[in-house]
This record gives C-alpha cells, structure tokens and sequence, in this order.
C-alpha cells in the first residue's frame, strides 16, 4: 500500500490509476490525514455461471464411488 499527498496524487493521477489497475492500493492522505483509497473494482459475479458450474461439478460427481469407504469412517479418521 502506497500513501500519497493529494496535491500529488492530482499532478499524478494516470499514473496511479496504471498501478492500481496493475493491482496495487494507493491511499490519498490530507495533511498526513487520510482521505480517500484508490483500489480496483472488484469483478461483478456471474450468477448464471456459477449456477452453470455448481450443474457441472454435480453431474461429474454422479456415479463417483469411494470404493466402499463411507464418508463418515473418513471424517472419523481425519478426527484421530
């Protein structure tokens, strides 16, 4: 995380904008008081998608068998 006055940060303000797309934080400070983060968006959800994904990984998982082994005696070991 970088701290930069705000006069600065509006004589700069491209440049920060490159490195905050490149994934870095910048706060803008006032008189050493903070006043603003600069921070990428985060990414919006595709919930169709998800919804796509979590129908993939079920239909994969039909007709998977562990062998015999149940789930229960598998938790039950991972507990020793």
């Amino acid at each position: 995380m970088r701290k930069i006055e705000a006069l600065e940060a509006q004589n700069k303000l491209d440049q920060l904008l490159d490195r905050v797309e490149a994934g870095e934080e910048i706060v803008v400070t006032r008189r050493g008081r903070i006043v603003a983060r600069l921070v990428s968006p985060r990414p919006a959800v595709d919930r169709e998608q998800a919804r796509n994904a979590a129908a993939a990984i079920r239909a994969m998982s039909r007709g998977v068998t562990l062998g015999g082994v149940k789930i229960k005696d598998i938790v039950e070991v991972g507990r020793l």
